[in-house]
């Protein structure tokens, strides 16, 4: 699956311009995730990048409802993240990353995190990045998501997940190798 070329990471024109259109109505019922932005802006951006415009697919298809967050003042970069209300369903019951996969003897998971978003052209949320998320709205009340976790912890068997409880935002550790049916992963994409 990694090995997917890039020619191959393009949509067709109708896939495109559906997908465009799902996330202008995203964009457009969710403006407090970007008040400085304007569509038009964005749309233009993303029509000259289509190998974007397929990890955005990729996102939408696994669950993520994926919506523009930033843009980078310096670069002109606009940042996308999975903002669907729980961790993407497409994307759940994933052990952290490829180690943790294979270290697993029995009751291995399909895949792991960092490899499918890897696949997908995205990058796991990194703690900070999701905190951020968290500031524009209430994200995984009731499922939680793997982010990306700093080589020390990873080189110790660990592994950090966040969700939001009692109205606060926790980052926590797991075994990498562990897997749950209300975890995923978000991811964010740079464009």
């Amino acid at each position: 699956m990694n090995n997917i070329r890039s020619n191959q990471r393009k949509l067709s024109p109708e896939q495109s311009e559906k997908l465009l259109r799902t996330l202008q109505s995203r964009f457009e019922n969710n403006m407090n995730r970007h008040t400085a932005l304007v569509w038009e802006d964005v749309q233009a951006t993303l029509e000259a990048a289509p190998a974007a415009v397929w990890s955005l697919e990729q996102m939408e298809r696994t669950g993520g409802e994926p919506d523009v967050v930033d843009i980078d003042a310096k670069t002109g970069e606009y940042t996308f993240f999975d903002c669907a209300a729980e961790s993407p369903k497409g994307r759940r019951s994933l052990c952290y990353d490829r180690a943790a996969l294979d270290s697993r003897k029995e009751h291995k998971p399909k895949n792991n995190a960092v490899d499918m978003a890897v696949a997908m052209g995205i990058k796991l949320l990194t703690e900070e990045q999701y905190r951020e998320l968290q500031t524009l709205d209430e994200f995984d009340l009731k499922t939680s998501s793997w982010i990306s976790t700093p080589s020390d912890i990873r080189e110790s068997g660990g592994a950090l997940f966040g969700d939001r409880r009692f109205q606060h935002v926790f980052v926590y550790h797991n075994g990498a190798e562990s897997y749950y049916a209300a975890r995923g992963f978000r991811g964010g994409l740079k464009i």
